[in-house]
């Protein structure tokens, strides 16, 4: 089992020593959330949450992904960076290739991209991208990224994207894992069929994400991949417990993702830098140091 340390919306200046404390501690990778912007009038709802609100966002500090595993990866040496989840839909993919591309190559092949569509409609229109028909326009820019970050002259013909033959410099010495994130079929089937891993976030108890893994395999064994590698990083209370990671590697569960308070709380995050890093090197000895 890996353990990947995440706590979202905190001081930005907190990051860098968060990094450091979780490489030193023994977590293989370290989580970096995505939000584009809060808007002032919204009818949307959030997903994971009971009620439905994420006002809990506004005014929360989100770093730009790229730039922030950009940043840290300078003061770290070993430690993974995954996305959780990067927005692709709001980017266009040869500018998110580059990016990943950049970064990959700036920290030694230490990025797992996760990728999601936004649940929000109010992201697409800001950026000008058609609610409609994200899902086909996702897959096409996963095939992109995926191919431009191997190397060499790559072109694309597809519904929503024509780009020519080019290529982009450095690319890293190899692949970026793509994770796929979302719990619905679609979201499953996609993880399936072109993922690298899939990513869950949390939502139901221990016997949904039982099924959701079970539902991945039968895709993934309909798609002819259940002999590759394949990655699943998920959220679960049995994470903080020797016994409970146990039940989590019976059911398939590559990667726990492990945080130590609710970032869906209202109101700002008042714990200390000290007290974060405490928790998170109590976790690594009382249960990374044992399993």
């Amino acid at each position: 089992m890996r353990f990947t340390y995440i706590d979202s919306m905190v001081d930005p200046q907190f990051l860098g020593p968060l990094a450091i404390a979780a490489e030193d501690a023994g977590y293989s990778s370290f989580a970096v959330p995505d939000s584009i912007c809060y808007p002032e009038e919204s009818d949307s709802t959030y997903p994971y949450t009971p009620d439905g609100s994420r006002e809990f966002l506004e005014d929360r500090p989100f770093i730009e992904p790229f730039a922030l595993i950009g940043a840290l990866a300078a003061v770290t040496s070993t430690i993974r960076f995954c996305t959780f989840v990067l927005k692709l839909p709001m980017r266009h993919p040869v500018l998110s290739a580059k990016s990943t591309a950049s970064v990959a190559v700036l920290s030694g092949n230490r990025v797992d991209l996760g990728v999601g569509l936004s649940p929000w409609p109010d992201d697409y229109s800001v950026v000008d991208v058609p609610w409609e028909r994200r899902g086909k326009r996702f897959d096409e820019q996963i095939d992109i990224v995926r191919g431009l970050t191997a190397g060499g002259w790559f072109s694309y013909d597809g519904e929503f994207y024509d780009v020519p033959s080019i290529k982009i410099s450095p690319v890293p010495t190899e692949p970026v894992p793509i994770l796929v994130g979302g719990h619905s079929d679609a979201a499953l089937r996609r993880a399936a069929q072109v993922g690298d891993g899939w990513m869950h976030a949390g939502m139901g108890g221990g016997e949904d994400l039982v099924e959701l893994i079970r539902r991945l395999d039968q895709l993934r064994d309909e798609h002819g991949r259940a002999d590759r590698p394949f990655s699943i990083h998920a959220i679960s209370i049995d994470a903080y417990s020797a016994d409970g990671i146990r039940r989590m590697e019976e059911a398939g569960i590559t990667d726990a993702i492990v945080g130590f308070r609710d970032p869906y709380r209202p109101g700002p995050d008042t714990e200390t830098l000290d007290q974060k890093v405490t928790a998170l090197r109590r976790f690594a000895e009382s249960v990374i140091e044992k399993v």
